[in-house]
């Protein structure tokens, strides 16, 4: 049997949280392209907030200034993207809908019980400026808020920050479901 997300203990109506194992169920990405380490204050298919733990073992520090180690730009857009699609399917896998987990039992509503089918691609980055730098020993607290649909396309508002510092924002446009 597998344990329930531990979104799936909240009271209805509050915000969720989601541990590293919850996202793993939800999320297509494996290390070393899974980017966020945790989900909280998940308003499912609203709004959300990460925490992505930067180490000096990150695959990318490797060649990316090996002598001043940076995260690039990419990446933080990609953890960005990633708490995106937690958002997104926060809202099948507690709703039980479409090949999502059933709320509370870690196992599907219907269809083969993979939530992470249900994760789109990005579309387009807009408008992201990074003021900031992103180093080894830092954590990141990624920001998203869902906007409007538009066709199969969702306007997204990102953020991401260490400490009270802003490292990059701007806006994503995310599909809304995968294709083939």
């Amino acid at each position: 049997m597998t344990p329930a997300p531990a979104a799936a203990l909240a009271a209805p109506g509050k915000a969720l949280s989601y541990s590293s194992d919850d996202i793993k169920r939800m999320l297509p990405h494996r290390w070393p392209m899974l980017m966020i380490d945790r989900a909280y204050d998940v308003v499912p298919g609203v709004s959300g907030r990460g925490i992505k733990s930067v180490s000096v073992n990150e695959p990318f520090f490797a060649g990316h200034y090996p002598d001043h180690s940076i995260m690039p730009g990419v990446m933080i857009v990609e953890a960005m993207a990633q708490l995106v699609a937690v958002v997104y399917v926060a809202e099948i896998v507690e709703n039980g809908t479409g090949n999502g987990m059933a709320p509370g039992d870690g196992e599907a509503a219907s269809g083969d019980g993979d939530a992470s089918r249900n994760v789109g691609y990005l579309g387009s980055i807009s408008t992201m400026k990074f003021s900031r730098l992103v180093v080894p020993g830092d954590q990141l607290t990624l920001q998203a808020t869902l906007g409007q649909r538009l066709g199969g396309l969702r306007q997204v508002k990102v953020r991401a920050s260490v400490g009270s510092e802003l490292a990059a924002a701007g806006t994503l446009v995310v599909t809304t479901g995968r294709k083939g």
